[in-house]
């Protein structure tokens, strides 16, 4: 059997660099960049960021929204760059944040299949609809060895209206983090875990506990949305495995390839230093 996501996003790292980037093709950015917001500049700017950065970041994060926008030949834009993200060695994490019950799910979850035309490394899914309903998801990661990163305690102002909230003796993100916890003892309990949690960079205090997560967490808000390596430090310190997201430094970088593989090179060595 081939080796599990958390596995292979360790390996990834090692070689790599724990940077993870965020494809996010928005209207202003497309703008900016000068290709155009249609179909056309869509594929140009994908095929500028996977060419300067495929061969060397660990991981790429492309936003399903901005391809779905365009209709079914933004989607075949993205299945492209997927095929030649993965060929140039970097992992592809659809950042997607599904969430329903049952075969819907399910559904969602076989972008993890190798038998999907767009089969990607892993995928981020809600989890407010209840842990149970992330079981067929979970179930076929472990099948295909793919992984998934569930939103725990994100960073944007008013999370803590819902991930505050008591569950028992615990809150709803923690009660999260404990969910996936047990789903990586289960499936990995010698790690590292394929299933991990999305963190904001960018929080304040970290008001979970992520001791017996087993799993990576994925940090975004580097960058533009005011998140620092020291943060990075002051919230997760040094030994837990942690996936940073930046999107807007990066790629504002762009259209030139050389300036893009600068400023993700930069990143990268601030994070590992």
């Amino acid at each position: 059997m081939a080796p599990g996501f958390g596995t292979r996003l360790a390996a990834s790292v090692a070689e790599r660099g724990p940077l993870c980037v965020g494809i996010d093709p928005h209207r202003e950015l497309l703008v900016g960049w000068g290709v155009g917001d249609d179909l056309d500049g869509l594929r140009r700017f994908t095929d500028a960021v996977v060419e300067a950065l495929a061969g060397s970041v660990a991981v790429l994060k492309p936003q399903m929204a901005f391809y779905e926008r365009f209709g079914a030949r933004g989607v075949a834009v993205l299945e492209d760059a997927v095929a030649g993200i993965r060929a140039a060695g970097a992992l592809v994490l659809l950042d997607a944040k599904r969430g329903d019950i049952g075969s819907t799910m399910a559904a969602y979850a076989d972008y993890l299949g190798s038998d999907h035309p767009m089969q990607v490394d892993a995928l981020t899914v809600s989890p407010f609809l209840g842990p149970e309903s992330l079981a067929p998801a979970v179930r076929a990661a472990k099948s295909s060895g793919g992984g998934l990163f569930v939103l725990a305690r994100t960073s944007n102002p008013d999370a803590g209206t819902f991930q505050h909230a008591r569950v028992g003796e615990v809150s709803v993100a923690q009660a999260v983090v404990d969910t996936v916890g047990r789903w990586n003892a289960e499936d990995a309990p010698s790690g590292p875990g394929s299933f991990g949690v999305v963190v904001g960079a960018t929080l304040q205090e970290l008001d979970v506990d992520l001791d017996g997560l087993g799993g990576p967490i994925l940090a975004p808000g580097l960058g533009a949305q005011g998140g620092s390596v020291a943060d990075l430090r002051r919230l997760f310190g040094s030994e837990r495995a942690v996936v940073p997201t930046v999107s807007r430094d990066v790629l504002a970088a762009g259209p030139d390839a050389a300036a893009l593989r600068a400023a993700a090179d930069r990143w990268t060595a601030e994070l590992s230093a």
